[in-house]
């Protein structure tokens, strides 16, 4: 009797912890059950489909052609506020994108750091912007643009990173700088990237259940915000950006819970290692920090720049991680990377 009873237990516990484990079912666009396709899209030569979006001068008349990579929960229709002024002038064509698994684009269950910029490479062959282009990307964005400077250099004309994403377990870091900047991030988000980082197949897991705190910004924890970001935060609540009931809509595992997986997976190279794209300064390349940033230690940033002093490391004194919704960081950001003609 107390066999069975223990069968029992046992075949009850494997069962919950395999659905505890099995990622939900995803809800692809335009499939039975799934959400429609409400954006332009292109096909991509594995079968995937990718969702954009084209903004600023029109790409027959623009003198630059840049590829906007959005961030965390966020999609295409991110709001870079460049004043329009400034894009009339420098002649920008803007081309922005839903990542794997976000808004309309198909998720892909081997999404990687590497496979990011080949999504970006045949991104911009399909839609004939060019053999060459800019990148610019932003925060969890900056994962797939150090992508493009390591897979795709021979395809950019230059590159912004934004307040960019850094892996506290790049084999450059020394190891009490790594510690000393993964102690600033609190408790519960240190457990959350450090399950993505070594045990990926419990993610799932550890996002849904209810015992432990998991990633702080999705429980709106606002301490992860300075005064600035809190500020900014407050702005931009009273114009919401088109589309944002889109950016989820195919599951959080396919959109949220990969990117995390796949920017705290083991990398293939390690950014220090990548050399100079532009030895005669044809091209240029740009990290952009706050100093107050509470959700990217600056410190990290600060010491991959001084790794590769071929990029221009720009640190904005009273500045958080929203600074990238500021219009006049934004000028600064286009100016720098885009040359005057």
């Amino acid at each position: 009797m107390i066999g069975q009873i223990a069968v029992g237990v046992a075949a009850s516990f494997l069962v919950w912890a395999y659905m505890s484990l099995k990622p939900p079912p995803s809800r692809v666009c335009g499939t039975p059950g799934g959400p429609p396709v409400t954006s332009p899209r292109i096909k991509l030569s594995d079968g995937r489909y990718l969702a954009y979006k084209e903004a600023g001068v029109s790409k027959e008349k623009a003198k630059h052609k840049v590829i906007l990579i959005h961030g965390f929960d966020t999609s295409k229709d991110l709001n870079f506020p460049v004043p329009q002024d400034i894009i009339e002038e420098l002649g920008i064509y803007f081309l922005s994108f839903d990542r794997a698994g976000y808004g309309d684009s198909d998720p892909y269950p081997s999404r990687s750091v590497k496979s990011e910029a080949y999504d970006i490479q045949e991104l911009a062959d399909k839609l004939e912007i060019g053999s060459k282009f800019y990148v610019i990307g932003f925060s969890m964005g900056g994962y797939p643009a150090w992508s493009c400077l390591r897979y795709i250099p021979h395809r950019l004309l230059g590159a912004a990173l934004v307040v960019p994403f850094v892996h506290y377990w790049w084999p450059c870091l020394p190891a009490e700088l790594a510690k000393q900047a993964f102690r600033k991030l609190l408790p519960q988000d240190q457990w959350t990237f450090r399950v993505a980082h070594y045990a990926p197949w419990l993610f799932n897991w550890w996002m849904t259940q209810k015992w432990f705190h998991s990633l702080s910004l999705l429980e709106g924890n606002m301490s992860i915000l300075c005064s600035q970001d809190l500020e900014m935060v407050k702005k931009l609540s009273s114009k919401p950006n088109p589309g944002q009931e889109k950016i989820r809509q195919q599951g959080l595992y396919e959109s949220l819970y990969r990117d995390i997986m796949a920017g705290y997976a083991q990398w293939e190279f390690d950014p220090a290692d990548i050399p100079d794209l532009f030895p005669n300064k044809e091209g240029s390349v740009h990290i952009w920090q706050g100093c107050e940033d509470r959700i990217i230690p600056f410190e990290i940033n600060r010491f991959i720049a001084k790794k590769l002093p071929w990029i221009q490391y720009h640190e904005v004194p009273n500045a958080g991680h929203m600074m990238m919704f500021d219009p006049k960081v934004c000028e600064s950001i286009v100016r720098e990377l885009l040359p005057a003609e």
